[in-house]
């Protein structure tokens, strides 16, 4: 018996290892449910217990096909009694903090390894949210602003799962007739949308804010540190999804080409943002024990700024309570610390572009 065992093992280790669906997708979800909750005051599911997993997320699962915020799927716990534990506002389906299409994609995984159509209907009554959350102007809401939202991967999140359905990659194979046509239409119309609110800085086009007014298309703030302003973080990744489109059209072409330009333009050299402990507090907040600025370091690798000004490109700040400022010493401390100002984010866009550009020109050459 235990030669048999080995030779399965031998023979099937990829079968035997597939057996295993990543949570990490619910990383944002469970860091937000950590703030309030011990994890180690109750057990949680293993990846090797999808099934468990995936129950949870039906159990979560709103009568619209939506899900609640910032809930921790692998939690041992019933879902019932969570439920009575949250205020009815935070009950009400988002797709704010990678929420909405993560559970999707996990539950279509989930089908794809088991056949049960449970899993498979749950996906499908969480896409129909989205279809019917999209605004007539193309964008879905975030929670902070009523707003077509790039914020928190939202716009981002949906489009590429969208694609990944589209280009009928696993596990979406499944996704036909009616169902696809209108997911197609949705794509469509979210393209439109991010080519639309490419911002151009005397005449020429950059990147994207973090959310825009639904109808007029113009930047619009969300939280009082959140003012209007090209976002770098959200523009990256907005930038990588329209590098994985396959045939792209002229225009997304060129958005990405004007983008890539503004990453390459808009790049901090020479400095490290760097995070030092201060056991004894800082002076202007005793009880905030750490303290975040820039030196200067001519090896740093590049760093863009979170916000640049819409009309002259100049990296700023915002305090709590939403003074627009030019250096990150005149953000209070709480923001300062508390808050992801600089960060790496044009670095995969300018990784990718070369050899994004060079696949472009090829398929031009054989047209």
């Amino acid at each position: 018996m235990r030669i048999i065992t080995l030779l399965i093992v031998t023979i099937f280790p990829m079968t035997l290892r597939a057996q295993v669906i990543s949570t990490a997708r619910f990383a944002d979800a469970v860091a937000h449910w950590n703030k309030t909750h011990d994890p180690a005051s109750y057990g949680h599911y293993t990846p090797e217990e999808f099934r468990a997993i995936a129950d949870n997320l039906i159990a979560y699962q709103n009568d619209d096909g939506g899900w609640p915020k910032n809930l921790d799927p692998t939690a041992r716990l019933n879902p019932d009694s969570v439920r009575r534990t949250i205020d009815a506002k935070h009950l009400r389906s988002t797709l704010d903090n990678a929420n909405g299409y993560t559970q999707i994609e996990y539950l279509a995984e989930v089908y794809r390894l088991t056949q049960q159509t449970r899993y498979r209907d749950a996906a499908v009554r969480g896409m129909e949210y989205i279809l019917a959350t999209q605004y007539p102007t193309g964008g879905w809401r975030g929670w902070d602003a009523d707003a077509a939202t790039f914020n928190d991967g939202i716009i981002y999140g949906v489009l590429s799962l969208w694609l990944e359905i589209l280009q009928d990659k696993a596990p979406y194979q499944w996704v036909e007739g009616d169902l696809r046509t209108r997911i197609e239409a949705s794509w469509n119309h979210g393209l439109k949308l991010v080519l639309a609110t490419q911002w151009k800085q005397n005449g020429t086009r950059t990147v994207w804010a973090q959310q825009y007014d639904h109808t007029t298309l113009q930047p619009v703030k969300a939280r009082a540190y959140e003012l209007p302003g090209l976002a770098a973080a959200e523009s990256a990744d907005i930038v990588m999804l329209l590098m994985r489109i396959r045939r792209p059209s002229p225009e997304v072409i060129e958005a990405v080409k004007a983008a890539a330009g503004w990453f390459e333009r808009s790049k901090i050299e020479g400095k490290r943002l760097v995070t030092v402990n201060v056991p004894e507090g800082l002076p202007e907040d005793p009880k905030i024990k750490k303290d975040r600025y820039l030196i200067d370091d001519p090896q740093a690798a590049p760093l863009w700024a979170r916000y640049y000004d819409l009309d002259n490109n100049r990296p700023f700040f915002s305090t709590r309570t939403g003074d627009k400022v030019y250096t990150l010493a005149e953000v209070p401390a709480e923001r300062r610390t508390g808050y992801s100002w600089y960060g790496s984010w044009g670095e995969k866009v300018l990784k990718k572009y070369p050899s994004w550009l060079a696949k472009i020109e090829k398929q031009n050459n054989d047209l």
